[in-house]
């Protein structure tokens, strides 16, 4: 144990060492007092300089004013009692070699003292060369020995009794230190019979890594487990409570770090625990019960359950970095607490690197610095996460949150991984006219992610129009979708023009072919479909099944060239045709319908992946009615997983984003400008249901790494709260009124009751066409 006297013990130490060398002074001269000049030299510039200032006032180190005054005394004692010229040679080389250390301290504690303020950089490092220097042979027991050992050589080495008891005298008061040994015993009794204290002391503060943490030097070899209680006991600051939280390793010794908890804890206790320490810096490990009654037992059970690091540099308001000291479940996505002023606020874990620092000499220290970024304050009753606008302080605790199974419920489209927070569509109004994109690779659950939010959208009665290539929605959309009259109406689609129009040749190009009884057709079902007083909220197009053509020249012997319209292109009088109808109904701030692009790298491709020309005129038609939808409640869900692939015109107004699994640098390029770098580079490490969810339609203001619903459970859960609608099954059934017949008047009408009587302002200045970059 490492025990420092106090400075009244010292005062103590020093009255025994004077009466000490008054008892040898008697012995050897046969008086009480030494005699003044040189035969007393060895006790005023000697010994009893030498005591004074080791013991009282320079015992832990000096200052270089210290050594000039220990030097300038030395020098005058040494050159004060001499008989230069009478001495011998060899009289004066021992009073010069005597000289020379207490000469080398003047003068380099001169230099520190004039270069500490140097203007250049070799001033400054000469003068705190200096000062080491000073500081190392300026110590009170070097110089005043100096004097001592010139004294006792020059003065009494004719007589070999002053000279054996006079050295034997310096030799236990500078070199033995018999107090010193006597602290030990004393200090080791004590705390083997003390009964205030039934704990160990383990250790001496070493440093302080300012605010919060304590870097302690242990004694001995017993390991110190995380999350011991510990009391911090320096006379220097206030005492404090502190837990234990890893070690540092460094060489021989055992280098133990602390996180200080004083602000939940009971100070009035630890006050009272005061007189029962041993004085200095000393580190004493509580027991349990000890310790949990000076602190805030809840706050301790949480530091010990869940603490996983303390907030390390270069966090911001936006991302904190946080030093891993405990190996807990922790990885991609996870939520992590800290405090900011009195609010607990949630981050989440984004990655996390190894570092290593050098300790001392070749000794390393390696661990691992996580990112997060934040999410806000929970809001419980809005279930969401406030802003909350600084940065924890730090070095204070990192907390990772409580693995629980989510609360799902009928609104919550995700939730956080291994936690509770869920994630829920804010507005169905602002996920469709906003428009919304779900971008990812192959098999990771975007059409299972669609499908939802197109029963979602049917839920909140909205229409949706799904262009499908998969044939996949009308299986899982099955209580949505009446079959046999669907297939009806498609058949009426496929035979509205014979042989798809490729017989009908004209003198204008325009008029040949089936395109425009095919649009015709479909426009007619459309309106059909979109009419307030028809049921049926689900439409269901696969482009290919329809076989129409298009001239494409011109008339020669009453023939012409003819073309089979593409996906693309049935794609583009689909969204045409939709957005026709709806500029028809009239302007709306609430969402009329939503046409689904699924596998849109093939409907609505990018300029340069076309498959013919033709279809680079036919994307740009579909973008620009898209463009135009919002005002009208027309909006879309673009699903693909070629990211690179689809038309960036319609892409850049998605203002929601789901992203998942994607490999692509240009996938990940795009995103990276809407939802981050920080997430953008997750994507490649995103596991199956997982999506980084972000935009206006999104509870959550940043983005969010969230793992999607099942579809098990989506179903129980939601078809609870919003039952299926129970649809005709036979098309006689329906009585529809035909817009294109109606009256300006009726059409009003109409709208106000597809709008269930909302007043809708026709000044849409204020709705901005918000781009997500």
């Amino acid at each position: 144990m490492k025990y420092e006297p106090s400075q009244l013990t010292r005062g103590f130490v020093v009255l025994f060492y004077f009466i000490l060398i008054l008892v040898v002074n008697y012995f050897l001269f046969g008086n009480i007092l030494p005699p003044t000049g040189e035969k007393g030299l060895w006790f005023y510039a000697g010994l009893a300089s030498l005591i004074l200032n080791n013991q009282l006032v320079t015992p832990f180190f000096n200052k270089p004013v210290d050594s000039i005054s220990y030097s300038v005394a030395a020098l005058i004692g040494i050159f004060l009692v001499n008989d230069w010229a009478n001495w011998s040679n060899a009289q004066k080389t021992i009073c010069f070699l005597f000289s020379i250390i207490p000469l080398f301290v003047l003068t380099a504690s001169i230099l520190s003292l004039v270069l500490k303020d140097s203007s250049s950089k070799k001033g400054v490092q000469i003068g705190r060369s200096m000062t080491l220097l000073s500081r190392t042979f300026g110590d009170a027991k070097i110089v005043f020995s100096c004097v001592f050992l010139y004294a006792i050589i020059l003065f009494h080495r004719d007589s070999q009794i002053e000279l054996l008891v006079l050295l034997l005298t310096w030799s236990l008061i500078v070199l033995i230190r018999p107090e010193m040994f006597i602290y030990k015993i004393l200090g080791g009794i004590r705390d083997i019979w003390s009964k205030n204290i039934s704990d160990q002391v383990i250790g001496s503060i070493l440093a302080y890594q300012t605010p919060n943490v304590v870097l302690i030097e242990q004694f001995g070899a017993h390991r110190n487990d995380f999350g011991n209680g510990l009391f911090i006991n320096d006379k220097r600051s206030p005492f404090k409570l502190a837990l234990s939280v890893g070690y540092i390793g460094y060489q021989d010794r055992l280098l133990l770090r602390a996180v200080s908890i004083d602000k939940y804890c009971d100070k009035s206790k630890i006050n009272r625990f005061k007189p029962k320490l041993t004085p200095n810096q000393t580190v004493l490990k509580l027991g349990n019960a000890i310790f949990k009654s000076f602190s805030n037992e809840e706050h301790i059970e949480k530091m010990k359950d869940t603490f996983v690091g303390l907030i390390s540099e270069n966090s911001s308001t936006t991302l904190i970095h946080f030093h891993v000291l405990v190996e807990r479940d922790i990885e991609e996505g996870r939520l992590v607490e800290a405090r900011i002023r009195d609010k607990n606020v949630l981050f989440q874990v984004m990655e996390g690197l190894t570092k290593e620092d050098i300790i001392r000499d070749k000794n390393r220290f390696g661990y691992c610095v996580a990112k997060a970024k934040k999410l806000g304050a929970w809001n419980s009753d809005n279930r969401k996460f406030e802003k909350i606008s600084w940065i924890p302080e730090m070095n204070s605790p990192v907390f990772l949150t409580e693995e629980k199974e989510p609360r799902i419920n009928a609104d919550t489209i995700g939730y956080f991984p291994k936690s509770e927070y869920t994630v829920q569509i804010k507005d169905i109004d602002t996920l469709i006219t906003h428009n919304t994109a779900i971008l990812g690779i192959l098999g990771i659950g975007k059409s299972m992610l669609s499908i939802e939010l197109v029963e979602r959208m049917i839920a909140a009665n909205k229409k949706v129009i799904c262009i499908d290539l998969t044939e996949q929605y009308a299986k899982e959309l099955e209580d949505f979708y009446i079959k046999d009259y669907e297939e009806q109406k498609i058949q009426e689609l496929r035979t509205t023009v014979k042989g798809g129009g490729k017989d009908n040749v004209k003198r204008n190009v325009e008029e040949g072919g089936g395109v425009n009884d095919f649009t015709s057709k479909l426009e007619e079902q459309i309106r059909e479909f979109l009419s307030p007083e028809n049921p049926y909220m689900l439409k269901i197009f696969n482009p290919s099944d329809f076989e129409v053509w298009k001239q494409s020249g011109g008339m020669f012997n009453d023939k012409a060239a003819m073309a089979s319209l593409t996906p693309t292109e049935v794609t583009k009088i689909i969204t045409e045709s939709t957005l026709k109808v709806c500029q028809k109904l009239g302007m709306t701030k609430s969402a009329r319908a939503c046409l689904v692009y699924e596998e849109a790298h093939a409907l609505i491709p990018e300029w340069n992946s076309v498959a013919v020309e033709g279809d680079k005129e036919a994307t740009n038609a579909t973008s620009r009615a898209i463009l135009q939808g919002r005002k009208f409640g027309l909006g879309c869900l673009l699903v693909t997983q070629r990211t690179a692939n689809v038309t960036k015109t319609i892409l850049n107004q998605c203002n929601s984003i789901f992203a998942m699994r994607t490999f692509d640098d240009t996938g990940k390029g795009f995103l990276a400008n809407y939802i981050g770098s920080e997430y953008s580079d997750m994507l490649s490490n995103l596991k199956e249901r997982q999506a980084i969810f972000y935009g206006r339609s999104s509870s959550s203001e940043d983005p969010v790494l969230i793992r999607l619903n099942d579809r098990e459970n989506f179903v129980d859960v939601f078809r609870a709260k919003y039952p299926i609608p129970e649809l005709p099954k036979d098309s006689s059934e329906l009585i529809i009124e035909n817009l294109e017949e109606e009256s300006p008047k009726d059409q009003d009408s109409a709208e106000d009751k597809y709008n269930n009587s909302l007043d809708i302002d026709d000044n849409f200045d204020d709705m901005d066409d918000d781009l997500p970059f």
